[in-house]
């Protein structure tokens, strides 16, 4: 019955100032809802993230030689596929290995000539790289073993060429060879131009590279490890058998894709800790809002208070009653602007299908932040209303009901 009648009260004494109860109540609201939507782009950039980088290549060790002024180019540090063979071989860990060697030529393109890169890539390089066909199709076994003049081109090379017409099974001509349009690719995510594939670029079958080059080394070398977890163990051992298989003055540069999404992860943490500082201190203002505006309530009722104590009232029914009302205020404003926090990723999640963005962006809500942000709200609101209820309970009936 006592907190029935309290929550009654509480309830009543509210709707009679419904502006002033309102505005109170937005700080809350602003502050509830800054805490789940900001979790919610912390997590939806952190899967974008991982999303983008296993898109590139998804656990992948990649390896080349550094030449370096002091170090003069020599053929025997070059990467080969001897040295593929013996890391698939020798890591437990390492599932797949490619690698390519690209350099630039001139291709053919209506009688005239236009700079290409020419990528060599070996058995594997479109399941680590993540290479989509658009048209036609990859390369198999016999296009490998037999050396077949047949390639891939990029979408914006395949639009360069062959403007209006389907390329596949169409020639062109890259240096004194006519090679035989099998497909058309793309990334899955794009690099834009920061590894081997451009974008204009044409892939080949590995072994014609020695054909251009008079050499079959590898530029890049790819190991794929089975889970994230075995990333590192794979990178240092894919260093030692480099360096066990070579001089011992060969430096090669062997990285994985982890230090990025570590230090995408850094700059994520840090935003979010900044943004979570914010909401909490708008809601620590509106916890203030909501101490002072009850401050003022207690006042202007001060005869109200000295009448219900008259009748019976005990000091504790007082305390609950208005700390019911800064519950109330406080919870409203965190249902509130919880409910806004949910719509806004619902709705920019169906909007964003609309949009042509990559497929598997998906912006999660985090229910462990909107219970967070209920419990931090509500807490506000009973910790800053506790003085104004705690003065309201001390007053005296006698001199509460001389007030005016």
């Amino acid at each position: 019955m006592i907190w029935s009648e309290t929550f009654g009260l509480a309830v009543d004494a509210l709707r009679a100032n419904k502006v002033r109860a309102i505005l109170t109540m937005l700080g809350v609201v602003i502050g509830s809802a800054c805490i789940v939507l900001v979790v919610t782009v912390a997590l939806a950039g952190q899967r974008y993230i991982i999303a983008q980088i296993e898109g590139v290549g998804a656990n992948i060790v990649y390896a080349e030689v550094v030449h370096t002024s002091a170090q003069p180019p020599a053929l025997a540090d070059e990467i080969t596929l001897e040295d593929m063979a013996a890391v698939r071989q020798g890591i437990p860990e390492v599932v797949e290995v490619a690698g390519s060697n690209d350099f630039l030529m001139n291709v053919v393109v209506m009688s005239a000539e236009h700079p290409v890169r020419i990528v060599g890539i070996t058995d594997g390089f479109q399941r680590i790289r993540n290479l989509v066909v658009l048209r036609g199709r990859f390369f198999d076994n016999d296009d490998m073993q037999t050396r077949g003049k047949v390639c891939l081109l990029t979408k914006d090379l395949a639009d360069l060429a062959f403007p209006a017409d389907d390329p596949v099974g169409k020639s062109i001509r890259v240096g004194e060879l006519d090679f035989t349009v099998i497909g058309v690719f793309r990334e899955r995510v794009a690099t834009f131009g920061e590894s081997e594939i451009t974008r204009e670029s044409m892939v080949v079958p590995f072994p014609l590279i020695k054909y251009y080059t008079g050499n079959q080394f590898v530029r890049t070398f790819y190991a794929q490890a089975d889970r994230p977890e075995d990333v590192p163990e794979v990178t240092r051992q894919v260093t030692e058998i480099l360096r066990s298989r070579h001089r011992a003055g060969a430096t090669y540069r062997v990285e994985n894709l982890t230090g990025i999404l570590e230090t995408a992860q850094r700059v994520s943490l840090a935003l979010t800790i900044v943004l979570l500082l914010i909401a909490f201190i708008a809601l620590l203002i509106s916890g203030i809002g909501i101490m002072n505006i009850m401050l003022v309530t207690v006042t202007e009722r001060t005869r109200e208070i000295g009448i219900r104590m008259a009748i019976g009232a005990q000091r504790k029914e007082i305390l609950y009653q208005f700390l019911m009302e800064a519950f109330l205020i406080s919870g409203s404003g965190a249902l509130t602007g919880i409910a806004i926090a949910v719509a806004l990723p619902v709705l920019a999640q169906a909007v964003l299908r609309l949009l042509p963005i990559p497929a598997g962006v998906t912006i999660p809500i985090s229910w462990l932040s909107v219970l967070l942000a209920f419990v931090v709200s509500c807490s506000t609101g009973l910790f800053f209303g506790y003085l104004p209820a705690n003065k309201a309970a001390r007053l005296q009936p006698t001199e509460s009901l001389r007030y005016e």
